[in-house]
């Protein structure tokens, strides 16, 4: 009979020991909390940012709203609280209701009229060879990085009255009328040129970022079908679109939010005239704060801006939600 004198070896124990203790130690437990920790503090400094130009200008402004102060508070700097007064008079006049309306529809043309000439133009860039792809994308980008105060100062010289080359082209093409037509003098020509300078600034970002989208569609998708009897439209719908779909959902509700606040096209070339009849929001609240000195008044037109077009995107956004749980 033999007798064992030795422990068998144990596989845990030996594992513990050669480890040097147990695992997941204070050093390994610190790692991982940084580790998680890590992507917040990535952000930290873009939000630090956000707030303090952003949030800080609108903290101010909401507390700004809440007051009356035109030139005598500046002047003998007083402050002088008075409640709702200014989103009460602001809400209970007419004035602000018709802008409004105004400002919705002006901003749904816009988009529109954007989306679909950006969407065409996106997709004749993938259709187009290198080189007039590259001279059209040249182009978009130059339209894309004028500055706006620019661009709006060259509208007003292609639409002058007297020395204008729009009314020139129009009077040798036969409507003699059109030689000394005043674009600024009716809100609805006002409205088309502005709408005009709008699309045209906005259309290369839509084209661009379409464009990029299609690039990301796989080639073997078309080859299949194809293979399938699908037509050039068939193929259009089943393979371009559902790619597409996120990108022009983003891309117009990127375009909602600066079409709504486009106050240098509307201002800078016309101010909002004639009578103040092309006043979108943006400029109404410019007009009633600085330009009357009005300043309490301006602000509280300016939360109400806010809060306008946040309701506008979040009703967007819910629609396409919908949709997409629809499709799902």
């Amino acid at each position: 009979m033999t007798v064992q004198t030795e422990r068998p070896p144990s596989g845990p124990a030996d594992v513990r020991k050669s480890d040097g203790g147990e695992t997941g130690g204070p050093k390994q437990r610190a790692a991982s909390r940084f580790g998680a920790l890590a992507p917040y503090l990535l952000l930290l400094p873009a939000c630090a940012a956000t707030v303090l130009l952003l949030g800080w200008p609108l903290l101010k402004d909401l507390l700004l709203s809440f007051q009356n102060l035109n030139m005598t508070q500046l002047i003998q700097h007083v402050t002088e609280w008075n409640g709702i007064d200014n989103y009460k008079e602001v809400l209970t006049g007419e004035d602000f209701w018709r802008v409004t309306v105004r400002s919705i529809a002006f901003t749904a043309v816009n988009v529109v009229l954007t989306m679909v000439v950006g969407a065409l133009i996106g997709l004749l860039l993938a259709r187009l060879g290198k080189v007039m792809r590259f001279v059209l994308l040249t182009g978009l980008v130059l339209a894309w990085a004028m500055p706006v105060v620019a661009a709006t100062t060259v509208y007003q010289w292609l639409f002058a009255q007297r020395f204008g080359v729009v009314n020139w082209v129009l009077d040798k093409l036969g409507w003699h009328s059109m030689a000394d037509f005043s674009w600024t003098g009716s809100q609805m020509s006002t409205f088309f040129v502005v709408t005009v300078l709008i699309v045209w600034m906005s259309v290369p970002f839509v084209a661009i970022n379409m464009y990029a989208a299609t690039t990301t569609i796989p080639g073997e998708l078309y080859e299949a079908a194809s293979l399938d009897g699908a037509g050039a439209w068939r193929s259009f719908t089943t393979v371009t679109m559902p790619f597409l779909r996120p990108f022009l959902y983003a891309t117009t509700f990127l375009e909602i939010i600066w079409i709504f606040k486009a106050f240098v096209q509307v201002y800078t070339f016309n101010g909002g005239g004639p009578d103040r009849s092309t006043e979108i929001l943006p400029v109404y609240a410019y007009v009633e704060g600085v330009g009357n000195q009005h300043y309490g008044m301006g602000a509280a037109i300016a939360v109400l801006t806010i809060l306008i077009m946040l309701g506008l995107t979040a009703y967007y956004l819910r629609i396409v939600l919908k949709q997409e749980e629809d499709e799902l």
